[in-house]
C-alpha cells in the first residue's frame, strides 16, 4: 500500500507540474491593443533596451497619421520571467509624446498579454490650458498571430 502511495503521489507531482511553469514573456514581435493599434518590438538588447515602432489607429489631430518610434526598458532579473517595462512613443505626426508602462503576463495556456497604463502628452499653448494636456488610460496588448505563407 505504501509503494501504492509513493507511485500515486509521484505521478500526480509529474502531472501536475506542468501548469506550476509559467512561460518566459518574449516582447520580441508583433503586438495589438484593445483600440487596434499595433506594435512592433524589434529587439531587446542585454540591459533590457528595447525599440520599435508604433502604428495608432486612434488620434484627434488633422495631420495623417504615421508609424512612431518607440523606445523603452525591460526589468529582465524578474525571476518568474513576467517583467515590468516601460516605453516611450514619440508622435512623428504631431507635438505629442506617450509613456507606457506595465508587465508582461503568460497565461497557462503560454499566452501572452501586455497590461499597460498610459500618459499622453499634447502640446498646449497657454499654461492655463496645461490641465487639458495629458490624458491618462489602459491598453491590453496581445501578440499578434504570425500569418501563414
Amino acid at each position: 500500500m505504501v509503494q501504492a502511495t509513493v507511485f500515486l503521489l509521484v505521478l500526480s507531482l509529474a502531472l501536475g507540474a506542468h501548469s506550476l511553469s509559467v512561460e518566459k514573456c518574449n516582447l520580441i514581435g508583433n503586438w495589438t491593443n484593445d483600440l487596434g493599434s499595433n506594435m512592433t518590438i524589434l529587439a531587446v538588447d542585454e540591459k533590457g533596451n528595447f525599440a520599435g515602432l508604433y502604428n495608432t489607429s486612434v488620434a484627434d489631430h488633422p495631420n495623417k497619421i504615421q508609424q512612431s518610434p518607440l523606445v523603452g526598458f525591460l526589468h529582465l532579473t524578474n525571476p518568474i520571467d513576467q517583467p515590468t517595462f516601460g516605453f516611450t512613443v514619440n508622435w512623428t505626426f504631431s507635438e505629442a509624446t506617450s509613456v507606457f508602462t506595465g508587465q508582461c503576463f503568460v497565461d497557462k495556456d503560454g499566452k501572452e498579454t501586455l497590461k499597460t497604463i498610459w500618459l499622453f502628452r499634447r502640446h498646449m499653448n497657454t499654461t492655463e490650458d496645461n490641465w487639458a494636456g495629458t490624458l491618462v488610460g489602459t491598453n491590453v496588448f496581445t501578440r499578434l498571430k504570425k500569418q501563414k505563407e
